[in-house]
């Protein structure tokens, strides 16, 4: 066996370990699971959603760490730095952390292919029962019946919204897409569905297995002041709460689903109000309708599918007057761009595209030509985001605003590209 000895020479060896990229199924990472003996004995929430999982998965590890329990989030996927998967009190695992559990599940896989998903999802549950963490929070990462995730036994499950996005896996419509999120449901515990029109096939597989089934709107909600909201479930009510760090009114839906969450695990982790207060005043999670310090305004958003892009262009309308609105947008081929350029188009009055160098990427060209295609005239193409960012950049003033968006990788580079100019 060749020697991997950094984290970088583990995820190099992961993505050529197994046949396909995206394997769904529970069966191989089930048996590795049980070859480990992987049972948590700390309470687990775990959330789906076709948006706003990560930002709802931020929000109950900010919450429940102001509380005082030492959480262990798992989210995917990274923007820099793949340690940010897997997050042990807000803060990404060492190295070495996650090096130990892929030695550990690579001794007890035998000859059980897995995928680079299937290997982090283990090694962070691995990492979190290792370091003794009082709760462990799990992000689906596609869909949620078939996920590795879902391998594991959540004592609350969360599915925060229900929409359009990788359809060739998950099924064409909201039915089909909704019914495999609801297969993270468990017979007799809370099951929160956040999206306020669930759909029905996720509706009856809840009630199907006896499912503790909470929906917005009937079971739990939420009202909106100027600068503060409250919250309700059932009888119970907190109020006077912060509007959370995190931008963009979509997010106190988030915010909602992760207190009804709570709520509904209450006996086993407590959290007052004023550890709900400082977690969502101190919330971190990049790239999320993120604004930039100085100016010109710089926003970043990862929002890569219709719903996503249509709930940036509501909160783009919530800021200040811009006098030339510049698109920083790159997408992966197998998206559905015409319907994200489409919703995006009249916020902005330059689109400087690019390509994105990997499999699924397409050429800053290909995007300009289905921009231009769609009737918009400004549109400048470019081999890679750098030079797009830099490009506006030098062109914008201090009252315009740049918005860089289309995928987690469009925002990576831009990112990556601050930190090291050139």
């Amino acid at each position: 066996m060749t020697m991997r000895k950094t984290l970088d020479d583990w995820l190099r060896w992961q993505e050529g370990l197994h046949v396909s990229a995206i394997d769904m199924g529970l069966e191989r990472v089930s048996r590795v699971r049980d070859a480990m003996g992987l049972r948590p004995h700390c309470p687990i929430i775990m959330v789906a959603g076709t948006n706003g999982k990560g930002s709802t998965c931020a929000m109950l590890s900010s919450m429940l760490h102001a509380a005082g329990f030492k959480v262990g989030a798992y989210t995917s996927p990274h923007i820099l730095h793949y340690n940010e998967r897997i997050a042990i009190d807000l803060k990404p695992a060492s190295d070495e952390r996650i090096i130990a559990s892929f030695e550990a599940i690579d001794a007890a896989r035998g000859d059980v292919s897995l995928t680079y998903f299937e290997f982090g999802t283990l090694a962070a549950v691995h990492s979190f029962v290792a370091e003794k963490v009082d709760v462990i929070v799990l992000e689906v990462g596609l869909g949620g019946r078939l996920d590795a995730v879902n391998i594991f036994e959540p004592d609350v499950s969360v599915v925060v919204s229900v929409d359009l996005d990788h359809q060739a896996i998950l099924g064409n419509d909201r039915e089909d897409i909704g019914f495999e999120k609801a297969g993270i449901y468990r017979a007799g515990k809370p099951a929160i569905c956040v999206d306020p029109e669930p759909p029905r096939r996720l509706l009856d597989h809840a009630v199907a297995i006896g499912a503790d089934l909470r929906l917005y709107g009937r079971d739990f909600g939420f009202s909106r002041m100027d600068n503060q909201w409250s919250f309700r479930c059932g009888d119970h009510q907190r109020h006077a709460l912060p509007i959370p760090a995190l931008r963009g009114g979509y997010q106190l839906m988030n915010a909602c689903g992760a207190l009804a969450a709570l709520e509904a695990i209450k006996d086993k982790l407590p959290v007052g109000i004023g550890a709900v207060k400082q977690g969502l005043v101190q919330v971190e999670w990049p790239g999320r309708f993120q604004v930039l310090p100085g100016r010109p305004t710089v926003v970043l958003d990862v929002g890569h599918n219709p719903h996503a892009v249509k709930a940036m262009t509501a909160a783009l309308k919530q800021l200040p007057y811009a006098e030339t609105r510049y698109a920083v947008f790159s997408m992966l081929a197998d998206k559905d761009m015409a319907a994200v350029v489409e919703l995006a188009r009249g916020e902005f009055d330059r689109w400087l595209v690019a390509g994105l160098d990997m499999p699924r990427g397409q050429s800053g060209e290909a995007i300009a030509a289905e921009l231009a295609a769609a009737g918009i005239a400004d549109v400048q193409a470019f081999d890679r985001v750098a030079g797009a960012w830099s490009t506006a950049l030098s062109q914008a003033g201090d009252n315009d605003r740049i918005v860089v968006f289309g995928s987690f990788h469009t925002v990576a580079e831009v990112l990556e590209a601050r930190r090291h100019p050139v």
